[in-house]
């Protein structure tokens, strides 16, 4: 049975107090995202994990440092009223971020198409969309599309793009797995950890 909770509880994280060198770009805080706007229960631009979750993606940093590459996180824990959020966004009209974002798809089939889900992972704090960071270049691996694109492309086995950028999705995939995180079908960049302490519970607290 779901549970739904206010109260951040002790075991939650910044993720970079446990790893300072972890890159973080929250785009649910800014513009650059899907909805094209801040979204709701963002307060900071920070990435709030629990404890397990954290811990486990620290061992994957420690792995890609030894290869000059690092972690750099999108979205990490992530409130209920965010969720909700973009569900009221996919029920308007509002179309400026379909080109960059979503352009194969009508935006109200995202959620049956397991693109956005009413009832998130990131809810629960030990799910977290992130990517690869060349630490010489400062640039981001080439994975084949952007964050948040919202496409077949994005799937995982997606075979449609170059050799390189499949290499750098199966290393990010290889790295998170080996730690302790599941991957998804639809989205090369979201990781859930396999033994999260909150399986049932979805938290509502701002990210500040």
């Amino acid at each position: 049975m779901d549970v739904f909770s206010e109260e951040k509880p002790d075991n939650f994280v910044y993720v970079t107090q446990i790893i300072p060198n972890i890159k973080q770009d929250i785009r649910y805080f800014g513009n650059n995202n899907f909805v094209g706007r801040p979204i709701t229960g963002y307060k900071k631009p920070v990435c709030i994990l629990t404890s397990a979750a954290t811990q486990a993606l620290l061992k994957v940093q420690t792995a890609l440092n030894k290869q000059n590459l690092g972690l750099l996180v999108y979205d990490c824990y992530r409130p209920q009223m965010a969720v909700d959020d973009f569900i009221q966004w996919s029920q308007n009209a509002d179309k400026k971020t379909k080109n960059l974002f979503y352009p194969h798809i009508d935006k109200k089939n995202l959620f049956q198409l397991g693109y956005i889900a009413r009832r998130s992972g990131h809810t629960r704090g030990s799910t977290v969309d992130l990517t690869l960071v060349d630490l010489a270049s400062n640039q981001v691996l080439d994975m084949g599309t952007p964050f948040d694109y919202l496409d077949p492309l994005s799937h995982p086995d997606n075979r449609d793009i170059t050799r390189e950028q499949f290499k750098n999705r199966m290393l990010l995939r290889s790295l998170m797995i080996k730690s302790g995180f599941m991957p998804i079908k639809t989205e090369w960049w979201h990781f859930t950890l396999k033994n999260e302490p909150y399986k049932n519970t979805y938290f509502n607290f701002f990210v500040e």
